[in-house]
């Protein structure tokens, strides 16, 4: 680990398809695509940003919980389907106690009623849902301007 401020970047199931999964949703734009762009932004704004994806609730749940350990300041996570079912992520990031930020590609507010509710949003420090990609770059921006305070 560097002087650098520390960042996890998770992303939950399907967002590996992202690029060809319902493009008039989600895009174009793959998930190694973002993931580049961001570290990058990252790197010129003084952060170290660790990127996880895993279709796997339980992976997702470990690697919250490895993120004190391993000296993470700020949590983004677009937790895709498990917002709208898992109380274990929600209660492993209430345990760990990191700020984090919700992402969401579509508008999940837009879409039908059950993804409009999300286990997670009451307890994050912010959610950024319909921007497409930039969601992750708006949150990697106002993360590490937090963490620079």
């Amino acid at each position: 680990m560097s002087n650098k401020f520390q960042i996890l970047l998770i992303n939950g199931p399907n967002l590996n398809l992202l690029g060809t999964r319902e493009t008039k949703i989600y895009g174009t734009e793959t998930l190694p695509q973002i993931i580049k762009k961001i570290k990058n932004i990252g790197q010129r704004l003084n952060a170290d940003l660790y990127d996880f994806q895993s279709n796997a609730e339980h992976k997702i749940v470990e690697k919250i919980h490895e993120s004190k350990k391993n000296k993470i300041q700020f949590i983004l996570i677009n937790p895709g389907a498990f917002a709208h079912t898992s109380v274990s992520i929600r209660d492993a990031l209430l345990a760990i106690q990191i700020p984090f930020f919700e992402i969401h590609i579509s508008n999940i507010f837009s879409r039908e009623n059950f993804r409009s509710h999300s286990w997670i949003s009451d307890i994050s420090n912010g959610i950024i849902s319909g921007f497409g990609p930039d969601g992750y770059t708006w949150a990697l921006h106002t993360a590490i301007k937090i963490l620079s305070k």
